[in-house]
């Protein structure tokens, strides 16, 4: 049975959705600061959960500790080991202000953890403890993101069950808000430039140290004023830019390079779930092909 998926507005929801990922960066920069590193990024990234989105279990000293976005409830929750919680409302804060409040209650459970307040991958961005222009935060917008990434979350895991090569969890990037999965060839890719605001560039060399194609979802920027699927391989192959893909609303931007296909037409469409499915087959299969992966030895 298909899913209902809900209408997304860059318009309506932009405000909101940059307040929210600037507050998700602080979250995200706190499991930075506890977690050892793990290979592209990995052990940073938010997942997706019934009621929102959460750091996972992280250790601290002699507790464990989470952190999570509740947006059916609109509240940020921190849980310990420990049986101790604590909680705030996400209605009518700025930056600076979730800034203040998840410290203090981090303090309070005895968590001492420090973070760079600086935004990353943003231009010009604002430190956190200054931004009192992102305050944002409407529940219709929230409601409707989050159960988008409900839905696109299961389409993610049923095309990834295809694929027995290494490949990523499906999992939130705080930097570009975005969903993303990640296939690997298995083979070394050429070094990435990087180049990235805010981010040492050996992060992005070590993101992209194997051949790569991902996907993902996000609500839009950059260039993009609509929520979107995307697709890219890294590194490109020749003839990628040029492929016809499926389905007939998808095409290659040229400035993002990448493949987008519009979270509109997937939600408007009869079967949103097949079309969507449609778009991941056909993207990964002409890059891999044009690339030569060993398809034979990576997917099921």
């Amino acid at each position: 049975m298909e899913q209902n998926w809900p209408i997304l507005s860059y318009e309506k929801g932009k405000s909101t959705y940059e307040t929210v990922q600037l507050w998700s960066q602080i979250v995200g920069k706190i499991k930075l600061a506890v977690l050892p590193w793990v290979n592209h990024s990995w052990h940073i990234a938010l997942q997706i959960t019934a009621t929102g989105l959460t750091t996972g279990s992280m250790r601290y000293n002699d507790q464990n500790f989470q952190i999570d976005f509740d947006f059916t409830v609109h509240q940020l929750k921190i849980t310990t080991s420990n049986g101790e919680t604590r909680q705030f409302d996400l209605h009518g804060i700025s930056v600076a202000g979730f800034y203040k409040k998840i410290f203090e209650a981090l303090t309070d459970l005895k968590i001492d953890v420090t973070i760079k307040p600086i935004p990353v991958e943003l231009v010009d961005p604002i430190p956190f403890e200054l931004d009192t222009i992102h305050a944002s935060y409407e529940e219709e917008q929230v409601t409707a993101f989050h159960k988008a990434l409900l839905n696109i979350q299961d389409v993610f895991m049923k095309f990834r069950a295809e694929f027995r090569g290494k490949c990523s969890p499906i999992h939130f990037f705080w930097g570009s808000f975005d969903l993303a999965l990640s296939f690997f060839s298995g083979r070394t890719a050429p070094k990435h430039p990087g180049g990235v605001p805010g981010m040492p560039n050996w992060v992005a060399e070590d993101a992209y140290c194997r051949e790569v194609s991902s996907f993902g979802f996000w609500t839009g920027g950059g260039g993009l004023n609509e929520a979107a699927f995307y697709c890219y391989l890294y590194p490109e192959p020749e003839g990628y830019k040029n492929a016809r893909v499926k389905p007939d609303e998808a095409y290659y931007h040229q400035t993002l390079g990448e493949f987008i296909l519009p979270y509109s037409a997937v939600q408007r469409a009869g079967k949103p779930e097949d079309k969507l499915i449609e778009f991941l087959h056909s993207t990964y299969g002409i890059g891999a092909d044009l690339a030569k992966w060993d398809k034979e030895s990576l997917e099921y």
